[in-house]
């Protein structure tokens, strides 16, 4: 693909908080109105959808049009929809060649996206390949060979397929990069700037991302022609129906006993318990079954079969504690989630978000409860000074809101 540098009008720049600029002001209110395929509509509602979110309503329509679209818009808004009813609108499902490529930093990830396409699209026949490391290269090749429309995967394993000959490019005419700050500070850029390459010349690109750094802006200077750009501000999002609270547990060692009496009082239907390091994951797993807890973990040094099998027992519900480090934080949506736990402040406060609207997702509510250290005080109120919000101690009825 040639390299299109925008012009100095097109260019996208980003103000002090880091938020682009929008150039797009069209609100459509209704799925009725965004001239979707009769078919689409049913999926659209068939999987519960009744009104667009805010990011649904002004980007849907531009990404059906073919234009090169950036939205800024965090984690647990909506996104996964947005791009996935462009993709589903703009598909001919009669032509069995790959037209749209969706690039997603996690394996879990690219799965949801595949799933959440699949529901969206169950009228209109379409077939969708989660391309993705630890899963067989030959089934890969077997099932792009028989006729895919849509690839989600992750970098390493779509390069792979590119490299084989198993994916052909040429007919694709939508990309979507989704996380793509995550996926480009996460060391992908090399795989992600090669996909882009094979591209044809006149791909529509999609990028969606949360935060604005410098790597997204340069693909969104190199690959995207004069693209339309959407925000939907953080504070608008997301910890609206979220309660928040902090436990001052003072000491690291202190969490433990303090998670311990916290399950004593509450009755949590299902809970994500998010830790900073690997160690600190099977140390908890440890600790939690050893008190008769049934608890799962995941990490991402473990192998794919494990980690699916582990996300299927959490969504059926069979184990109803998941102790986890970032890697389940963006993207993953477990419907029954009403508490998220803390047990360590994210060091990245960016993750904060994608962590806690692990509950509260577009419109539902949650409760988010932060193990806070004498260490972690500053962190917490740069978390609450950075989102604008207030997280409070917890109150002694915390079962109430549970």
């Amino acid at each position: 693909m040639t390299d299109v540098t925008n012009d100095v009008n097109g260019a996208t720049t980003v103000d002090a908080e880091g938020l682009i600029t929008g150039n797009y002001e069209q609100v459509v209110e209704t799925f009725d109105e965004m001239g979707l395929k009769e078919e689409l509509l049913r999926g659209i509602y068939g999987f519960g959808f009744e009104k667009p979110s805010a990011i649904q309503k002004r980007a849907i329509v531009p990404c059906t049009t073919g234009d090169d679209v950036i939205a800024q818009a965090q984690s647990g808004t909506g996104k996964t929809a947005t791009f996935s009813v462009s993709i589903l609108q703009r598909i001919d499902h009669s032509d069995a060649r790959v037209q749209a490529l969706v690039m997603a930093p996690t394996r879990e990830l690219a799965q949801q996206i595949q799933k959440v396409m699949s529901a969206l699209g169950e009228y209109l026949n379409v077939n969708i390949l989660p391309c993705i490391g630890g899963t067989s290269v030959r089934d890969d090749q077997r099932k792009l060979e028989a006729g895919i429309h849509v690839v989600v995967g992750t970098p390493g394993r779509v390069n792979d397929m590119i490299n084989r000959n198993a994916l052909d490019t040429s007919n694709i005419k939508m990309f979507v990069l989704d996380e793509a700050d995550e996926m480009l500070s996460r060391g992908f850029k090399d795989q992600i700037y090669e996909v882009f390459r094979q591209m044809p010349n006149d791909v529509q690109v999609v990028l969606l991302s949360a935060t604005m750094p410098a790597e997204v802006l340069e693909v969104t200077q190199k690959f995207m022609r004069n693209p339309i750009k959407i925000l939907v501000k953080k504070d608008e999002l997301t910890l609206e129906g979220i309660r928040q609270f902090y436990i001052d547990v003072q000491k690291d060692e202190w969490k433990f006993e303090t998670l311990c009496d916290l399950y004593n009082i509450v009755n949590v239907t299902q809970a994500v318990i998010f830790c900073n390091t690997r160690r600190k994951v099977d140390q908890l797993n440890e600790q939690m079954t050893k008190r008769d807890f049934t608890v799962s973990c995941l990490h991402g040094e473990m192998d794919q079969a494990e980690r699916d099998a582990i996300m299927r027992e959490f969504r059926s519900g069979s184990s109803r504690v998941l102790i986890t480090t970032d890697i389940l934080a963006r993207g993953i949506d477990v419907q029954q989630v009403s508490l998220v736990i803390n047990y360590d402040l994210p060091t990245n406060r960016e993750n904060y978000i994608h962590r806690i609207g692990r509950s509260g997702r577009f419109g539902r509510k949650g409760v988010a409860i932060n193990f806070v250290t004498d260490a972690d005080a500053r962190q917490l109120k740069e978390i609450e000074t950075y989102y604008n919000t207030s997280i409070d101690v917890m109150p002694a009825q915390i079962a109430d809101l549970v």
